[in-house]
């Protein structure tokens, strides 16, 4: 296989995730550092090669992937082990549930573009535009620990990382860059805590991104 290349931003949840996904799979990669808060997003040399303009975008045995869950999907296609999702199909849907909750229903309503837009538009403060990013992380989070607790181990869903911890670790991060309290959600703290000692969890961290921009 030859190298990946990764388009990223170190504060990215969703390029925060495939760093992730690459590093469980051992896949080996490049980044591309597309900083967001300076618009580099929607440069037209960018759109020309991903036109939401947005990351990650993943260049690898030819393709160009983009949406991070897809990327998630591509890479456990072409390295099985470890898987992200379990075999059988009922806990398969419950795994999947789980990381979608984070990356369908509380992030996109809390990203970058998002929060600029009510900045810009509506003419929103910080302490509106940070008690909007709370509002929607803790009503999130709490359906998330309810959804996990009757399955969950050492990890979101049993005793290995998934695609769900995954999703939960860059959003904890988030969590915890605007002061949400945690503690309400003891299920997802522990995962959270297991998942970041992982080798392949602590290396994506944001503070471990050589390129990363303030």
């Amino acid at each position: 296989m030859a190298r990946a290349v990764l388009y990223d931003y170190f504060r990215s949840s969703a390029a925060y995730r495939v760093r992730i996904a690459l590093n469980l799979k051992g896949v080996d990669y490049e980044q591309r550092q597309i900083n967001l808060a300076e618009g580099a997003q929607r440069d037209d040399a960018y759109r020309a090669l991903n036109p939401q303009g947005l990351v990650p975008m993943l260049e690898i045995d030819g393709h160009r992937l983009t949406q991070s869950l897809a990327i998630c999907n591509y890479l456990d296609s072409i390295v099985p082990d470890p898987p992200f999702m379990p075999a059988d199909a009922a806990e398969r849907a419950h795994v999947l549930t789980l990381a979608l909750a984070v990356a369908c229903d509380i992030h996109p309503l809390n990203n970058l573009r998002v929060l600029k837009y009510l900045q810009g538009t509506f003419g929103v403060d910080d302490a509106a535009k940070d008690l909007w990013y709370r509002h929607w992380i803790e009503e999130g989070l709490a359906a998330l620990e309810e959804m996990a607790k009757p399955y969950a181990g050492a990890f979101l869903f049993g005793d290995a990382p998934t695609i769900a911890d995954v999703c939960l670790v860059p959003q904890l991060y988030n969590a915890r860059r605007f002061s949400v309290p945690l503690t309400p959600y003891p299920t997802l703290r522990r995962a959270d805590e297991t998942a970041s000692a992982h080798a392949a969890f602590a290396a994506a961290h944001p503070d471990r991104q050589e390129h990363r921009h303030e």
